[in-house]
């Protein structure tokens, strides 16, 4: 036998509805996935201004970091910045970074980056990544703002790593 429901009962079941809907997005974007649309050339050709991605939240938590990936983090004090940036991770703690003849050196081995829109224009002196810091650049490395001109990041500052670009559709990518 089919009941016809009232509609204080419908109206009902729609707010349970809308805040469950609610609650779960909270959840998702808090704990696991985020979306960000990226503001500057820093990370150009990887990224370009106006690009979406789904940040994922997870993994930062429970797995390592590793050299070469594309991570999302709080700007340390010391480069007057306030909201969050985008850039690649470079060194980890106790890494050596140097920078000489256009060309990245960590722990003294010269890095094949293709994805760098140029080769950079500036020398960077030998340094160690102290514990509990990390050293990061844009891809853009002449026009990014980042550890070479600020120094160091913290290591829990870690908020996600880039996962997939969706948005525009030409440039989908999966990190």
């Amino acid at each position: 036998m089919l009941t016809i429901k009232t509609r204080k009962e419908e109206i009902k079941e729609w707010v349970m509805t809308i805040l469950l809907a609610v609650v779960l997005v909270i959840i998702i974007r808090m704990f696991i996935l985020d979306s960000r649309i990226v503001p500057t050339t820093s990370m150009v050709p990887s990224i370009i201004p106006g690009d979406r991605l789904f940040v994922e939240k997870i993994t930062t938590r429970f797995c390592d970091l590793y050299r070469g990936e594309v991570i999302v983090f709080k700007p340390p004090v010391e480069s007057n910045l306030t909201d969050d940036l985008i850039k690649r991770l470079i060194a980890l703690p106790g890494d050596t970074v140097e920078v000489k003849n256009g060309k990245l050196y960590v722990n003294d081995v010269p890095q094949n980056e293709s994805y760098l829109a140029e080769a950079m224009t500036y020398e960077y002196p030998k340094v160690v990544v102290p514990p509990g810091k990390i050293f990061v650049m844009g891809d853009n490395r002449n026009r990014s703002f980042d550890s070479h001109a600020w120094g160091f990041a913290d290591i829990n500052s870690v908020k996600g790593r880039a996962f997939v670009t969706y948005w525009p559709l030409d440039r989908v990518k999966l990190w």
